[in-house]
């Protein structure tokens, strides 16, 4: 599907575009993948890894400016909306910027992919979207739902779906890299021993997208269907000899992480590698063609990760570990 392609990726230089952009490159073979986004030093050295490769464009960009997406949505046949404000306390401290950016860009990407004749567009969501405690997940509840209406607001002409999953293992910011760091002082801080987490790599998010590329009616909720884990036995993984302290659990944080709510369940279909929550309304499609030999899950269901049926082992997180010590932290 994206075999000689022109795709962009907002967010691009983030975690999930430095891993999208090689495996997709590798995969696919685009006929171009352009990288939006605003930060000029980011660009410059993730330009370097794909030096000589003309492939590989780079726009200084923000989805705020709805003039600059235009014109990097030249010719675009497939987007991969990634740029958020993300930190819960940055959002909290600065809830006007994170409404521009997570609400007001989603509008503005909407609106240019449509103007533009854009194909498809795939937004990334976040567990924190599925009943949101904290502004950053209400954003981008708003967000979810903002695409899953753009198919409406296109009259069916684009279509628009949205992948969800939690913090990426390894990634910049997340529970591993800050364990990994502070583990040099001979504890390791818990803010609440019974929390739990899923836990997914980079490399199943891009998969996740390139499925819901391939799969989507429009109007689709993608969740990847991964393993969970006890905080205490990441922290255990990370250092076996190190002393855990609890802390308490921060604002805005969870106990445990909720893909799908029990709102949702009448809406879900489950398949063998993830699940699929459909539009409530939709008056651009047949509901019928969006669930594709899915089965319906019980009433009351809910996805969340101490619910889960799949759990990782501390063996098994240490040999990923192990395995991608050198990037952990750097994407």
């Amino acid at each position: 599907m994206l075999h000689e392609k022109v795709i962009l990726v907002t967010g691009g230089t983030g975690s999930f575009g430095n891993t999208f952009v090689p495996m997709t490159l590798k995969k696919y073979n685009p006929k171009k993948l352009i990288i939006y986004s605003r930060d000029e030093m980011k660009q410059w050295n993730m330009a370097k890894k794909f030096q000589g490769d003309e492939r590989v464009r780079f726009f200084i960009g923000d989805v705020r400016d709805k003039d600059r997406l235009y014109r990097a949505l030249d010719g675009v046949d497939y987007v991969v909306h990634a740029a958020a404000t993300k930190i819960v306390p940055t959002a909290e401290y600065n809830p006007f910027e994170c409404i521009k950016t997570n609400v007001n860009g989603a509008m503005n990407i909407i609106d240019a992919c449509i103007d533009k004749g854009v194909k498809r567009v795939v937004a990334l969501s976040t567990d924190k979207a599925s009943s949101p405690i904290n502004l950053y997940g209400a954003t981008k509840l708003c967000s979810d739902k903002v695409f899953i209406a753009g198919n409406s607001y296109s009259g069916g002409k684009i279509k628009f779906a949205v992948v969800r999953y939690g913090n990426v293992m390894g990634s910049r910011g997340s529970v591993i890299p800050f364990f990994m760091e502070i583990a040099k002082t001979g504890k390791l801080t818990i803010t609440d021993k019974r929390m739990t987490r899923f836990m997914i790599s980079l490399e199943q998010g891009v998969e996740l997208v390139w499925h819901a590329f391939d799969d989507m009616e429009g109007g689709e909720i993608y969740v990847k269907k991964i393993p969970s884990m006890n905080i205490c036995d990441i922290a255990t993984a990370v250092d076996e000899k190190a002393e855990q302290v609890e802390i308490g659990i921060r604002p805005g944080e969870k106990l445990h992480e909720q893909m799908i709510g029990v709102e949702d369940a009448h809406f879900t279909y489950e398949y063998p590698e993830h699940f699929k929550i459909l539009p409530q309304i939709c008056n651009w499609g047949s509901i019928d063609t969006m669930i594709k030999g899915g089965t319906r899950v019980p009433e009351g269901f809910s996805y969340t990760s101490d619910n889960n049926k799949e759990w990782m082992t501390i063996p098994k997180l240490q040999e990923w570990i192990e395995k991608n010590r050198s990037k952990i932290g750097s994407i």
